[in-house]
Protein backbone atom coordinates (compact mmCIF):
# COMPACT_ATOMS: atom_id res chain seq x y z
CA UNK A 1 0.00 0.00 0.00
CA UNK A 2 1.34 3.71 -1.04
CA UNK A 3 0.06 6.79 0.46
CA UNK A 4 -0.45 10.29 -0.83
CA UNK A 5 -2.68 13.18 -0.87
CA UNK A 6 -4.63 15.56 -2.54
CA UNK A 7 -3.57 18.89 -1.51
CA UNK A 8 -6.42 21.57 -2.38
CA UNK A 9 -5.57 25.44 -2.10
CA UNK A 10 -8.40 27.07 0.06
CA UNK A 11 -10.24 29.93 -1.04
CA UNK A 12 -9.31 31.99 2.04
CA UNK A 13 -6.20 30.66 3.32
CA UNK A 14 -3.84 27.22 3.60
CA UNK A 15 -4.49 23.93 2.07
CA UNK A 16 -6.56 21.26 2.76
CA UNK A 17 -4.87 17.52 2.24
CA UNK A 18 -7.20 14.28 1.53
CA UNK A 19 -5.44 10.69 2.00
CA UNK A 20 -5.24 8.73 -0.87
CA UNK A 21 -4.25 4.83 -0.29
CA UNK A 22 -3.12 2.66 -3.05
CA UNK A 23 -3.17 -0.79 -4.12
CA UNK A 24 -1.03 -2.35 -6.21
CA UNK A 25 -2.24 -5.28 -8.05
CA UNK A 26 -0.18 -7.89 -9.74
CA UNK A 27 -2.02 -8.65 -12.99
CA UNK A 28 -2.52 -5.51 -15.42
CA UNK A 29 -5.12 -6.83 -17.36
CA UNK A 30 -7.69 -7.09 -13.75
CA UNK A 31 -10.33 -4.11 -13.27
CA UNK A 32 -8.86 -0.99 -11.45
CA UNK A 33 -11.14 -0.08 -8.68
CA UNK A 34 -11.75 3.45 -7.09
CA UNK A 35 -13.69 3.83 -3.86
CA UNK A 36 -14.14 6.94 -1.80
CA UNK A 37 -16.54 7.31 1.58
CA UNK A 38 -18.25 10.69 3.30
CA UNK A 39 -18.26 12.80 -0.31
CA UNK A 40 -21.07 14.22 1.76
CA UNK A 41 -19.02 14.85 4.95
CA UNK A 42 -21.73 13.56 7.74
CA UNK A 43 -22.56 10.34 6.31
CA UNK A 44 -20.26 8.19 8.62
CA UNK A 45 -21.28 3.89 7.26
CA UNK A 46 -18.84 3.74 4.64
CA UNK A 47 -15.90 5.60 6.39
CA UNK A 48 -16.37 2.70 9.06
CA UNK A 49 -16.97 -0.01 6.49
CA UNK A 50 -13.54 1.23 4.67
CA UNK A 51 -11.38 1.31 8.36
CA UNK A 52 -12.59 -2.53 8.54
CA UNK A 53 -12.09 -3.40 4.59
CA UNK A 54 -8.44 -2.02 4.86
CA UNK A 55 -6.50 -4.13 6.84
CA UNK A 56 -7.79 -6.97 4.80
CA UNK A 57 -7.19 -5.57 1.43
CA UNK A 58 -3.66 -4.95 2.91
CA UNK A 59 -3.40 -8.95 4.06
CA UNK A 60 -4.91 -9.78 0.22
CA UNK A 61 -2.13 -7.43 -1.30
CA UNK A 62 0.59 -8.73 0.78
CA UNK A 63 -0.35 -12.54 0.42
CA UNK A 64 -0.42 -11.98 -3.76
CA UNK A 65 -4.07 -12.44 -4.14
CA UNK A 66 -4.30 -8.61 -4.98
CA UNK A 67 -5.11 -8.89 -8.96
CA UNK A 68 -6.30 -5.26 -9.81
CA UNK A 69 -5.13 -1.94 -8.82
CA UNK A 70 -7.48 -0.58 -6.09
CA UNK A 71 -7.09 3.75 -4.82
CA UNK A 72 -8.78 4.25 -1.70
CA UNK A 73 -10.04 8.06 -0.48
CA UNK A 74 -11.42 7.00 2.99
CA UNK A 75 -12.45 10.44 4.12
CA UNK A 76 -12.53 12.10 0.45
CA UNK A 77 -14.22 15.45 2.05
CA UNK A 78 -12.30 17.86 4.29
CA UNK A 79 -13.73 21.27 3.13
CA UNK A 80 -17.30 19.55 4.19
CA UNK A 81 -16.10 17.74 7.71
CA UNK A 82 -15.25 21.21 8.58
CA UNK A 83 -18.24 23.08 8.13
CA UNK A 84 -19.72 23.49 11.36
CA UNK A 85 -22.72 25.61 12.63
CA UNK A 86 -24.04 25.95 16.28
CA UNK A 87 -22.78 22.34 16.76
CA UNK A 88 -24.27 20.98 13.82
CA UNK A 89 -21.47 19.34 11.20
CA UNK A 90 -22.88 20.53 7.67
CA UNK A 91 -21.46 18.28 5.36
CA UNK A 92 -24.19 17.78 2.37
CA UNK A 93 -23.90 21.43 1.32
CA UNK A 94 -20.48 23.45 0.48
CA UNK A 95 -22.04 27.14 2.73
CA UNK A 96 -20.21 29.43 0.42
CA UNK A 97 -21.62 28.41 -2.97
CA UNK A 98 -25.04 26.64 -1.62
CA UNK A 99 -23.75 23.55 -3.89
CA UNK A 100 -23.99 19.99 -3.20
CA UNK A 101 -21.22 18.13 -2.57
CA UNK A 102 -22.41 15.58 -4.96
CA UNK A 103 -23.67 18.00 -8.19
CA UNK A 104 -22.12 19.55 -10.62
CA UNK A 105 -19.21 17.80 -11.74
CA UNK A 106 -17.60 18.12 -14.87
CA UNK A 107 -19.61 16.28 -17.59
CA UNK A 108 -16.54 15.19 -20.05
CA UNK A 109 -15.43 12.61 -22.27
CA UNK A 110 -12.84 9.83 -21.24
CA UNK A 111 -10.24 11.21 -23.29
CA UNK A 112 -10.44 14.85 -21.54
CA UNK A 113 -9.77 13.10 -18.29
CA UNK A 114 -6.37 15.34 -17.83
CA UNK A 115 -8.15 18.39 -18.84
CA UNK A 116 -9.40 17.92 -15.04
CA UNK A 117 -6.87 19.20 -13.50
CA UNK A 118 -5.71 21.83 -16.00
CA UNK A 119 -5.08 25.79 -14.06
CA UNK A 120 -7.01 23.87 -11.12
CA UNK A 121 -5.22 25.67 -8.42
CA UNK A 122 -7.31 28.90 -9.52
CA UNK A 123 -10.63 27.18 -9.19
CA UNK A 124 -12.84 27.31 -6.16
CA UNK A 125 -11.56 24.89 -3.56
CA UNK A 126 -15.15 22.81 -3.87
CA UNK A 127 -14.53 22.94 -7.62
CA UNK A 128 -10.80 21.35 -6.97
CA UNK A 129 -12.08 18.80 -4.44
CA UNK A 130 -14.50 16.99 -7.04
CA UNK A 131 -12.20 17.42 -9.91
CA UNK A 132 -9.23 15.69 -8.02
CA UNK A 133 -12.23 12.76 -7.33
CA UNK A 134 -13.30 12.72 -10.37
CA UNK A 135 -9.76 12.57 -12.00
CA UNK A 136 -8.92 9.40 -9.86
CA UNK A 137 -12.33 7.62 -10.24
CA UNK A 138 -11.73 7.76 -13.81
CA UNK A 139 -8.93 6.09 -13.92
CA UNK A 140 -10.62 2.85 -12.69
CA UNK A 141 -13.79 0.33 -14.55
CA UNK A 142 -15.35 0.41 -10.73
CA UNK A 143 -16.23 3.07 -9.27
CA UNK A 144 -17.59 2.80 -5.60
CA UNK A 145 -19.26 6.03 -3.99
CA UNK A 146 -20.06 5.35 -0.13
CA UNK A 147 -22.77 7.47 1.21
CA UNK A 148 -25.94 6.83 3.44
CA UNK A 149 -29.48 8.11 3.69
CA UNK A 150 -31.23 9.28 6.92
CA UNK A 151 -33.16 6.20 8.09
CA UNK A 152 -33.22 3.99 4.96
CA UNK A 153 -32.65 0.12 3.84
CA UNK A 154 -29.18 -1.09 2.56
CA UNK A 155 -29.80 0.26 -1.42
CA UNK A 156 -27.74 1.56 -3.97
CA UNK A 157 -27.95 3.39 -6.86
CA UNK A 158 -26.90 3.19 -10.19
CA UNK A 159 -27.30 3.78 -14.21
CA UNK A 160 -29.48 1.14 -15.75
CA UNK A 161 -27.17 -0.23 -18.40
CA UNK A 162 -25.82 -1.78 -15.05
CA UNK A 163 -28.74 -4.22 -14.09
CA UNK A 164 -28.91 -6.94 -14.30
CA UNK A 165 -25.39 -7.69 -14.41
CA UNK A 166 -25.15 -5.91 -11.55
CA UNK A 167 -26.82 -8.49 -9.43
CA UNK A 168 -23.52 -9.72 -8.26
CA UNK A 169 -22.83 -6.79 -6.27
CA UNK A 170 -26.20 -7.42 -4.59
CA UNK A 171 -25.39 -10.73 -3.83
CA UNK A 172 -22.13 -9.06 -2.46
CA UNK A 173 -23.76 -7.31 -0.10
CA UNK A 174 -27.16 -8.18 0.55
CA UNK A 175 -28.65 -4.78 -0.84
CA UNK A 176 -32.41 -4.82 -0.03
CA UNK A 177 -33.01 -2.39 -2.66
CA UNK A 178 -31.70 -1.11 -5.76
CA UNK A 179 -32.65 1.75 -7.48
CA UNK A 180 -32.06 2.59 -11.02
CA UNK A 181 -30.91 5.82 -12.58
CA UNK A 182 -30.95 7.18 -16.08
CA UNK A 183 -27.70 8.91 -16.18
CA UNK A 184 -29.20 12.34 -16.52
CA UNK A 185 -27.85 14.29 -13.34
CA UNK A 186 -24.24 15.84 -12.38
CA UNK A 187 -23.80 13.79 -9.36
CA UNK A 188 -20.35 11.83 -8.88
CA UNK A 189 -21.33 8.75 -10.19
CA UNK A 190 -23.36 9.61 -13.51
CA UNK A 191 -20.10 12.04 -14.38
CA UNK A 192 -18.16 8.79 -14.10
CA UNK A 193 -20.80 6.68 -16.32
CA UNK A 194 -21.07 10.15 -18.79
CA UNK A 195 -17.23 10.04 -19.35
CA UNK A 196 -17.61 6.41 -20.17
CA UNK A 197 -20.61 6.69 -22.69
CA UNK A 198 -18.27 9.67 -24.53
CA UNK A 199 -15.28 7.50 -24.86
CA UNK A 200 -13.97 5.34 -27.24
CA UNK A 201 -15.01 1.35 -26.91
CA UNK A 202 -11.66 0.32 -27.97
CA UNK A 203 -11.82 -3.48 -26.98
CA UNK A 204 -15.21 -3.19 -25.41
CA UNK A 205 -18.60 -4.73 -26.82
CA UNK A 206 -20.47 -1.52 -25.03
CA UNK A 207 -19.52 1.59 -22.86
CA UNK A 208 -20.37 -0.24 -19.57
CA UNK A 209 -18.96 -3.79 -20.39
CA UNK A 210 -16.77 -4.30 -17.25
CA UNK A 211 -17.57 -1.14 -15.75
CA UNK A 212 -19.47 -0.12 -13.00
CA UNK A 213 -20.11 3.12 -11.27
CA UNK A 214 -22.63 3.82 -8.40
CA UNK A 215 -23.68 4.68 -5.32
CA UNK A 216 -23.75 3.22 -2.22
CA UNK A 217 -26.52 3.92 0.41
CA UNK A 218 -25.18 2.25 3.95
CA UNK A 219 -28.60 2.63 6.00
CA UNK A 220 -28.40 5.24 7.62
CA UNK A 221 -27.15 8.29 9.43
CA UNK A 222 -26.65 6.78 12.71
CA UNK A 223 -25.91 2.87 11.51
CA UNK A 224 -22.08 3.55 12.53
CA UNK A 225 -21.47 0.17 14.45
CA UNK A 226 -18.65 -2.03 14.63
CA UNK A 227 -20.64 -5.12 13.84
CA UNK A 228 -22.12 -3.09 11.00
CA UNK A 229 -18.93 -1.86 9.36
CA UNK A 230 -17.53 -5.96 9.34
CA UNK A 231 -20.54 -6.89 7.14
CA UNK A 232 -19.91 -4.14 4.90
CA UNK A 233 -16.45 -4.56 4.63
CA UNK A 234 -17.06 -8.46 3.99
CA UNK A 235 -19.55 -7.26 0.69
CA UNK A 236 -17.03 -5.06 -0.31
CA UNK A 237 -14.16 -8.09 -0.39
CA UNK A 238 -16.91 -10.38 -2.08
CA UNK A 239 -17.49 -7.88 -4.59
CA UNK A 240 -13.96 -7.41 -5.49
CA UNK A 241 -13.84 -11.26 -5.84
CA UNK A 242 -16.64 -11.46 -8.04
CA UNK A 243 -14.99 -9.01 -10.12
CA UNK A 244 -11.94 -10.94 -10.18
CA UNK A 245 -9.98 -8.12 -8.17
CA UNK A 246 -9.33 -10.13 -5.47
CA UNK A 247 -8.10 -13.64 -6.44
CA UNK A 248 -10.27 -16.75 -3.48
CA UNK A 249 -13.98 -18.02 -3.44
CA UNK A 250 -16.64 -14.72 -2.75
CA UNK A 251 -16.85 -14.55 1.37
CA UNK A 252 -20.30 -13.63 1.19
CA UNK A 253 -23.22 -14.41 -1.00
CA UNK A 254 -26.84 -13.94 0.08
CA UNK A 255 -29.98 -13.93 -2.44
CA UNK A 256 -31.34 -10.84 -3.62
CA UNK A 257 -35.24 -10.37 -3.37
CA UNK A 258 -35.55 -6.70 -3.15
CA UNK A 259 -37.20 -4.26 -5.02
CA UNK A 260 -35.53 -2.77 -8.64
CA UNK A 261 -36.96 0.52 -9.71
CA UNK A 262 -36.51 3.50 -12.08
CA UNK A 263 -36.05 6.85 -10.31
CA UNK A 264 -39.34 7.57 -12.39
CA UNK A 265 -41.02 5.25 -10.18
CA UNK A 266 -40.12 6.01 -6.78
CA UNK A 267 -42.51 7.92 -4.92
CA UNK A 268 -41.17 10.88 -3.00
CA UNK A 269 -43.70 11.23 -0.24
CA UNK A 270 -43.81 14.77 0.67
CA UNK A 271 -45.40 16.62 4.05
CA UNK A 272 -48.20 19.13 2.89
CA UNK A 273 -48.22 20.89 5.96
CA UNK A 274 -45.60 21.57 9.03
CA UNK A 275 -45.75 20.28 12.28
CA UNK A 276 -44.49 17.25 14.35
CA UNK A 277 -44.35 13.75 12.41
CA UNK A 278 -45.27 10.74 13.54
CA UNK A 279 -44.24 7.50 11.62
CA UNK A 280 -46.79 4.79 11.49
CA UNK A 281 -44.36 2.91 9.20
CA UNK A 282 -40.55 2.24 8.74
CA UNK A 283 -38.22 1.38 6.16
CA UNK A 284 -38.31 -1.85 4.40
CA UNK A 285 -41.83 -2.08 5.30
CA UNK A 286 -44.06 -3.35 2.17
CA UNK A 287 -47.44 -0.95 1.56
CA UNK A 288 -50.40 -0.85 -0.14
CA UNK A 289 -52.54 2.24 -1.70
CA UNK A 290 -54.21 3.85 1.17
CA UNK A 291 -52.46 2.85 3.60
CA UNK A 292 -51.45 5.24 6.67
CA UNK A 293 -47.86 5.90 6.73
CA UNK A 294 -47.54 8.91 8.84
CA UNK A 295 -49.86 11.83 10.88
CA UNK A 296 -48.52 15.08 10.86
CA UNK A 297 -49.45 17.35 13.63
CA UNK A 298 -49.60 21.24 13.03
CA UNK A 299 -51.57 21.95 16.43
CA UNK A 300 -50.73 19.96 19.43
CA UNK A 301 -53.43 19.37 21.40
CA UNK A 302 -55.97 19.08 18.61
CA UNK A 303 -56.18 15.92 16.90
CA UNK A 304 -59.09 16.91 14.62
CA UNK A 305 -56.64 19.07 12.92
CA UNK A 306 -53.91 16.01 12.40
CA UNK A 307 -53.10 15.63 8.51
CA UNK A 308 -52.92 11.60 7.55
CA UNK A 309 -50.11 10.61 5.24
CA UNK A 310 -51.31 7.99 2.64
CA UNK A 311 -49.35 5.14 0.25
CA UNK A 312 -50.17 6.52 -2.99
CA UNK A 313 -49.07 3.21 -4.43
CA UNK A 314 -48.00 -0.44 -3.55
CA UNK A 315 -44.18 -1.03 -2.88
CA UNK A 316 -41.46 -1.05 -0.61
CA UNK A 317 -40.55 1.99 1.89
CA UNK A 318 -37.02 2.15 1.28
CA UNK A 319 -36.08 5.49 3.14
CA UNK A 320 -37.52 7.56 5.70
CA UNK A 321 -36.17 10.84 7.03
CA UNK A 322 -34.25 11.35 10.77
CA UNK A 323 -36.18 14.68 11.58
CA UNK A 324 -39.24 14.32 13.45
CA UNK A 325 -40.15 18.15 12.46
CA UNK A 326 -40.76 19.00 8.76
CA UNK A 327 -41.78 22.06 6.69
CA UNK A 328 -44.24 21.97 4.03
CA UNK A 329 -42.64 20.57 1.76
CA UNK A 330 -40.14 18.38 3.27
CA UNK A 331 -39.73 14.47 2.19
CA UNK A 332 -40.66 11.82 4.55
CA UNK A 333 -40.31 8.76 2.81
CA UNK A 334 -39.45 7.35 -0.73
CA UNK A 335 -41.22 4.17 -1.68
CA UNK A 336 -39.87 1.57 -4.22
CA UNK A 337 -42.86 0.71 -6.39
CA UNK A 338 -44.14 -0.60 -10.24
CA UNK A 339 -46.38 2.78 -10.25
CA UNK A 340 -45.11 6.01 -12.53
CA UNK A 341 -44.52 9.06 -9.76
CA UNK A 342 -46.37 12.21 -10.69
CA UNK A 343 -43.80 14.55 -9.51
CA UNK A 344 -41.04 15.75 -11.35
CA UNK A 345 -37.62 15.10 -10.27
CA UNK A 346 -35.29 18.18 -9.08
CA UNK A 347 -33.23 20.05 -11.63
CA UNK A 348 -30.51 17.71 -12.86
CA UNK A 349 -32.61 14.81 -12.76
CA UNK A 350 -31.87 13.80 -9.34
CA UNK A 351 -34.67 12.81 -6.61
CA UNK A 352 -33.06 15.72 -4.05
CA UNK A 353 -30.95 18.42 -3.54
Amino acid sequence: MQTSEIVISDDVAGEWRVPVLTFEGSDPKAPRVYIQAALHAGELPGVAALHAFIPALRTAESEGRLLGDVVIVPKCNPIGAGQWLHGELQGRFEIASRTNFNRDYPLIALKDRASLLDGIEARPAADQLKRHLLHLALGADLVLDLHCDDESQLYAYLEASFWPEAIDLAESFGLEAVLLSDGGSTAFEEAVTHAWKAGDLGARAAWHEGRISLTMEFRGLRDVRPDLAAKDAEGLMAFLQRRNVVSGEPVRHEAFTGPVAGLDYVQMIDAPKAGTVLFEKTFGDQVRAGDRLAAIIPTPGFPENDVAILAPVEGTIVTRVAARFVRRGDNLMKIASTALSNKPRKPGGALED
